[in-house]
């Protein structure tokens, strides 16, 4: 019996894992699409939602029967537990990725205003975040993600850098407001998602150690 738990605990790990990679495969294509206004990319980006809300309903109905056919107990609940909510933190990034794809549609149609290079340098920022959480989960290590409330903080700097920077652009022209209220927008997401990430970081840390603790 437990065997099979361990064997099982396993797969729902792994699925955890694809996941994470899938949401972080569309966030970088969402900033790959805003880097080079490429509508394809976006697009594609924008079907990967069912992708992501499928391993969501998955993982929650793997965990739930994983607690109800074996009733776990410390780590092994906790690693569960973290599954659980590590699951909705990584189908808010899926979906702020789709959002942001959004956005750039209307974004890549307008030729007349510069766009901002600041959301691209905050983005790959969220997207190291993102890859440094995955290591983490996978194995377990602890000291990748020490640092992650720092990096936070350098994303909120730069949320509201972008603000200033868009109503700036606003005040100069107003005609560019639609055209900069889409940047806030994605500003707004990439945010979000750095949020996130720091929730997970804080899951993983309970699922190793049992210590709860609050980066964000």
């Amino acid at each position: 019996m437990r065997e099979k738990f361990v064997e099982e605990l396993k797969k729902l790990k792994s699925d955890v894992v694809e996941m994470a990679m899938l949401s972080k495969e569309m966030l970088k294509e969402s900033l790959d699409a805003l880097k080079t206004s490429d509508i394809t990319i976006a697009e594609k980006v924008i079907s990967q939602r069912r992708d992501i809300r499928e391993y969501d309903y998955k993982i929650e109905d793997d965990a739930q029967r994983l607690i109800v056919l074996y009733q776990p107990v410390a780590r092994d609940l906790r690693a569960i537990i973290s599954t659980l909510k590590m699951n909705t933190y990584l189908t808010r990034i899926g979906i702020y990725s789709k959002d942001i794809s959004k956005d750039i549609r209307e974004i890549s149609f307008n030729k007349e205003f510069p766009r901002l290079k600041s959301v691209i340098v905050m983005g790959d920022i969220v997207l190291g975040m993102l890859d440094d959480v995955i290591k983490a989960y996978e194995t377990e290590d602890l000291t990748i993600i020490d640092d992650m409330w720092k990096v936070d903080d350098t994303v909120d700097d730069l949320f509201h850098t972008i603000l200033r920077e868009c109503i700036s652009y606003m005040i100069e022209n107003p005609r560019s407001i639609s055209y900069y209220t889409h940047y806030m927008l994605i500003a707004r997401y990439l945010e979000r998602c750095g949020d996130h990430v720091c929730k997970i970081s804080e899951k993983i840390h309970y699922m190793v150690n049992g210590e709860r603790i609050i980066i964000k």
